[in-house]
């Protein structure tokens, strides 16, 4: 029973990167629709890893480390995966010109700094009640979000139709990953209503985007949460 009770959250972790890595062969061969469904399972997976360790005060530093480990593939290696299949179709010419090189290999950038991101993170012990920087899920949701509404119904063709805002969005993408901006966790000190103003602005906001926009809400969520964020700065303690 022992064994069971300290090693269950590892079990979900180990979940959670399974899932990453079906959904990273699927969204390699195209199958986005199955790759959304294996990135939903690694978020669920990912949120009651460390809350099944809290309730079973099973906490450890393995724990730890597998959670950075499995979130590397879920969400640090597929977001660049999904980068380099948008990037993919322009060979290696951005903005008429060619380079030596193809430009889809720059979409793997995001994950070179998902793993940044994550490293930082673990030796960071600021980010109890907040993130500092956009996490490595939220900007899963974001890239792959809208490499799906394109798929879906060519929704952000705009943003998706050439190279040189790929790749300004990757650069913009890579750059959040790491920043100092104060980002909303959804991680509660109190239960006081003034102290969770910004995570009720996030919560209400986000579902109103996803009733009135539905898929194509998924990314414009991100890009509301980056917004809101910026907007409580100073409450984000």
């Amino acid at each position: 029973m022992n064994f069971i009770k300290n090693n269950l959250a590892n079990a979900l972790t180990l979940g959670n990167l399974f899932s990453g890595c079906v959904g990273a062969v699927h969204l390699i061969s195209g199958d986005y629709k199955t790759t959304a469904v294996c990135i939903i399972l690694s978020l669920v997976l990912d949120f009651f890893d460390g809350f099944v360790a809290r309730a079973l005060k099973s906490n450890s530093n393995l724990g730890v480390q597998l959670d950075s480990l499995a979130d590397m593939v879920s969400f640090g290696f597929i977001p660049g995966l999904a980068m380099f299949k948008m990037l993919e179709p322009f060979g290696n010419e951005v903005l008429g010109m060619h380079l030596p090189f193809e430009v889809k290999y720059l979409g793997f950038l995001i994950t070179l700094f998902s793993c940044l991101r994550l490293a930082i993170f673990n030796l960071d012990d600021e980010q109890k009640y907040y993130f500092k920087g956009l996490n490595t899920p939220s900007n899963t949701i974001l890239i792959f979000g809208l490499l799906y509404a394109f798929k879906e119904n060519q929704s952000f063709e705009f943003l998706l139709s050439n190279s040189f805002s790929l790749l300004i969005l990757t650069i913009i993408s890579s750059w959040l990953l790491i920043s100092p901006i104060k980002m909303i966790a959804m991680k509660f000190k109190s239960m006081k209503l003034q102290d969770n103003y910004p995570k009720l602005a996030l919560l209400i906001g986000s579902i109103i985007i996803l009733i009135i926009f539905k898929a194509v809400g998924i990314p414009m969520v991100i890009i509301y949460y980056i917004l809101i964020s910026l907007l409580f700065q100073k409450q984000l303690k």
